[in-house]
């Protein structure tokens, strides 16, 4: 039993830290889908450009793309997937989550 409380008491502090440890998220502005997108204009928002360069940086981690319940934001989310898919980004390494009210989201999770 000693031996387990110390093993606890060891990792404790890591767990926690992780726990509170912010992941990172960025919202992609509503007015790139109000014009055609290109790799260049999809690269040119700051958020994406960000989201892009953190999940290259951790080879291990998800993206995330939060987005509104509905068939248009289902479908921007697939095609910000495919975008990233262009921009070398493994598409299997991109999750769709309906999970939001508000605009679409990306998140690099560990």
């Amino acid at each position: 039993m000693r031996r387990y409380a110390r093993i606890c008491a060891l990792l404790f502090p890591a767990f926690s830290a992780y726990a509170q440890t912010p992941l990172a998220t960025y919202p992609v502005p509503a007015e790139l889908w109000d014009r055609p997108r290109t790799a260049r204009a999809v690269l040119e928002q700051d958020n994406v450009k960000r989201a892009v360069a953190a999940a290259l940086q951790k080879p291990d981690s998800e993206i995330i793309i939060h987005h509104p319940a509905g068939q248009e934001p289902l479908l921007q989310a697939e095609e910000l997937r495919s975008w990233l898919g262009a921009l070398a980004i493994d598409s299997r390494r991109v999750v769709l989550r309906s999970d939001v009210t508000g605009g679409i989201t990306l998140e690099i999770a560990p």
